[in-house]
């Protein structure tokens, strides 16, 4: 994939291509966004760009974009371009370890075999541990000629500020929240629904944890299949047994860091729903200057008539400690609790 295949992220892409053509790159760049896999292709995009052999010109006669067709392109879409480098968390840990940068910097600081620029991409960057992210400020501080650096985060808030300071941030995000997709909806219709009906029974209760588990459980298959299917474990079935063994531990700590990402972004999903809850319970009440007046505007999803329901059952201390609960329910599943428990508990807990 080459720049022209992002539509979607025009103005981000615009100002890496400006970069290009005043010749003002920068030397480290931390792109941001809801997609890792999106990121990913940026990352690489950016990488085929700087080292194609036909690119696309712009008008000051600066490669712009990559052709996507040439030897150096598609070997950097294949993982196995000499010169461009990937960093990925480790699968048992799921950090990214300092020996593991120390390799890095000792690879870029070589002079590029077969290209004009060395690559390094960081994938989720968030997960470089003290020790790793100090020993990265010294190579971003002073990094070498013809090389650039780029970091991938979802999460940029959990990245050391000493590293934020010492990259352009480039933001994929989009404004707002991302649109809800029609599967996500579906899903969060029957949690709604099911979370309205107002029994108190013990198994309601691990019947909405069922409908989360499942949803989960769904997630990390459907992300194993995508991941497997583009690991070059599928294309170079002849490799050293130690290139299979390093791509098998990459897959996993990649399919690991992608479900984390997609149970995070399920979570906030319920934490808007239980915002709107919340809001809904306000404005039952009464208030010095009568009744709050609840527009549609104020909610996420107005169409889901059970979180009403809910309102009409609970008070707002109670629907603002849901709130509290299901925020302090993703700070736990940042850390290795044990996920099911963790669910379980949050969900016993809830007033509904």
């Amino acid at each position: 994939m080459a720049f022209k295949d992002f539509p979607g992220q025009e103005q981000g892409v615009h100002l890496l291509q400006r970069s290009l053509e005043r010749g003002r790159l920068g030397h480290a760049y931390l792109l941001i966004g809801h997609e890792l896999n999106e990121l990913e292709g940026l990352a690489r995009a950016l990488a085929k760009t700087l080292n194609c052999l036909q690119p696309v010109r712009g008008a000051g006669g600066v490669g712009i974009d990559s052709c996507d067709q040439c030897v150096n392109c598609r070997k950097i879409e294949q993982s196995n371009h000499p010169d461009v480098h990937w960093l990925r968390p480790e699968s048992k840990s799921r950090v990214i370890t300092i020996d593991r940068m120390r390799d890095l910097m000792q690879e870029i600081h070589f002079k590029p075999s077969e290209s004009e620029h060395k690559v390094a991409i960081v994938v989720a960057a968030d997960r470089l541990n003290v020790q790793a992210a100090n020993a990265f400020l010294k190579t971003l501080e002073e990094p070498p000629p013809k090389s650039v650096l780029v970091l991938l985060t979802t999460e940029p808030q959990r990245i050391l500020e000493t590293i934020l300071s010492r990259c352009l941030r480039l933001n994929f995000s989009g404004e707002g929240p991302r649109r809800l997709a029609d599967e996500d909806k579906e899903w969060l219709g029957a949690f709604s629904e099911m979370a309205g009906t107002g029994q108190k029974s013990l198994i309601h209760r691990y019947r909405l944890l069922d409908i989360v588990l499942q949803k989960l459980s769904g997630m990390k298959s459907r992300t194993e299949e995508e991941l497997t299917a583009r690991s070059p474990l599928q294309r170079y079935e002849d490799a050293e047994q130690d290139m299979r063994d390093k791509w098998e531990e990459e897959l996993t700590a990649a399919v690991e860091a992608e479900y984390r990402r997609q149970r995070s972004d399920l979570m906030n999903l319920l934490q808007r729903w239980f915002r709107d809850v919340l809001l809904q319970t306000i404005g039952k009440g009464e208030s010095e200057i009568g009744k709050l007046n609840l527009t549609e505007d104020l909610l996420h999803f107005p169409w889901l008539k059970s979180s009403r329901s809910v309102a009409e059952r609970i008070s707002p201390r109670e629907a603002l400690d849901n709130l509290q609960l299901m925020d302090n329910l993703q700070r736990l599943l940042h850390t290795n609790v044990q996920e099911a428990l963790a669910l379980e508990v949050s969900l016993l807990k809830l007033s509904l």
